[in-house]
């Protein structure tokens, strides 16, 4: 069970122990023009200030209780791998403070922790022995390890002569099967082929189930959303926010445009059932979505559809100035926030064209719902490209609540529509006999 969050995206305690603790952690690095003038400072022989100071981490508070699977997003640069790494103690904060209760195990980038000269077995011994393990116990876990890794006759060849994909199947292997009670995994999973990250996250199950902690950063939103009970939102070393994986993930798509900043005006709450009365939105508002709505098979306005059936989205945006060609968009999530599926107009290459200041545009999506009966929320977009550049015109977040009415259900988000023909022997000896 995920970690109570309070209406402002801050953790409530709820009387388990705190696995992690990091307290107004803060991380600079001198930044020199020159070389020489860092052997200048060093040496005292100028009392100028020749560096730069940079903030990878800004006074980062962030607790994680025992049990929680706890994930951090943020762009390139924020500083998520460097909270990881002083976490493990591989970094030392230049200030705040950091408190672990439990054995810790970490996947950082590639080639942490790993001598490339050794061999994978003598890696696995000394990994365990800097974890703290006697050579007996590692062989106790060696099966598990190498089973896990499945590498075959390379586990006895330098690890140097790894593929990327070997060396995270080798390196993951050991990192879970150490008794670890904290399981940190900063992006290395990316490497792996897909059957491996299948295993691996079968594996993030077993462990949450078992009442482990685990710590994941990752650019996969899906895993992200799937995954964790509660998500961290950074960037550029400061953390914006905390809460449900829903709630970040669309942050993180604003911080991604460049438009994190808060809407504090509440959607005034609407009379259409299945309506989000608050709304996320936002956008430069160059134009804007100004009617939505979903017709079911019958041309009806409705907020549940049967699955197997045609249906409309519908929206309408106004638009305020001269565009060079308009975006419009829908995409379903389920109530985790993952992204299921969706489309637009480029990629259906069906509006490519400009509009003028004043236009109106109505666009009609129509599909068939092959989606499993459940709970969805749909979302809308209007962008563009203006030389290039990506802009985001009006984003309106889980706008509906769309029910998908089913009497069968197959395994996983939609339905495949199969076709099941069972032809027995009989009638293959038949069919034999009369060719």
């Amino acid at each position: 069970m995920g970690n109570v969050v309070d209406l402002n995206n801050q953790p409530v305690e709820t009387g388990r122990e705190i696995a992690v603790s990091v307290e107004q952690v803060t991380k600079v690095y001198k930044l020199y023009g020159r070389n020489r003038d860092r052997m200048k400072e060093a040496l005292g022989l100028t009392r100028k200030k020749l560096h730069r100071e940079h903030f990878a981490l800004n006074g980062v508070d962030m607790k994680i209780y025992q049990g929680e699977t706890v994930g951090i997003i943020g762009t390139n640069g924020s500083g998520k791998s460097t909270l990881l790494k002083i976490i493990t103690g591989v970094l030392n904060p230049t200030g705040g403070h950091v408190t672990v209760n439990g054995r810790i195990s970490a996947l950082l980038e590639l080639g942490a922790g790993f001598n490339m000269e050794y061999t994978g077995i003598e890696n696995i011994y000394l990994n365990g022995t800097m974890m703290g393990f006697s050579n007996a116990e590692i062989e106790e876990r060696m099966q598990g390890i190498l089973e896990f890794a499945d590498i075959g006759d390379f586990v006895n060849q330098p690890v140097k002569t790894y593929s990327s994909g070997m060396f995270v199947r080798l390196a993951f292997a050991v990192a879970i099967n150490i008794d670890p009670e904290i399981l940190i995994v900063d992006e290395a999973l990316s490497v792996g082929d897909v059957f491996f990250q299948s295993k691996c996250y079968h594996k993030f199950e077993e462990f949450k189930k078992m009442g482990k902690t685990i710590l994941f950063v990752s650019h996969d939103l899906s895993s992200i959303a799937k995954y964790c009970d509660r998500v961290v939102l950074i960037d550029k070393g400061v953390k914006l926010g905390e809460g449900s994986p829903r709630q970040m993930i669309d942050d993180y798509k604003r911080v991604l445009v460049g438009q994190y900043e808060m809407n504090e005006e509440k959607a005034e709450e609407s009379v259409s059932a299945g309506e989000n009365p608050e709304l996320l939105e936002y956008g430069t508002k160059q134009a804007q979505i100004t009617e939505y709505y979903i017709t079911d098979d019958q041309g009806k306005r409705a907020t549940a559809v049967i699955k197997g059936t045609e249906f409309q989205i519908h929206m309408r945006a106004d638009f305020y100035e001269d565009l060079p060609a308009p975006i419009f968009a829908f995409s379903f999530k389920n109530i985790k926030g993952t992204e299921i599926t969706g489309t637009n107009t480029m990629f259906e290459k069906s509006f490519l064209e400009p509009v003028k200041a004043g236009d109106t545009k109505d666009v009609i999506f129509t599909q068939k719902m092959s989606l499993q009966g459940g709970e969805y929320l749909l979302s809308l977009g209007l962008t563009g490209y203006e030389k290039d550049n990506f802009q985001v015109y009006h984003r309106l977040y889980d706008v509906l609540n769309v029910t998908v009415v089913s009497d069968k259900n197959t395994v996983g988000f939609y339905d495949m529509d199969s076709v099941v023909t069972v032809i027995g022997e009989e009638s293959i000896s038949r069919a034999g006999k009369s060719g």
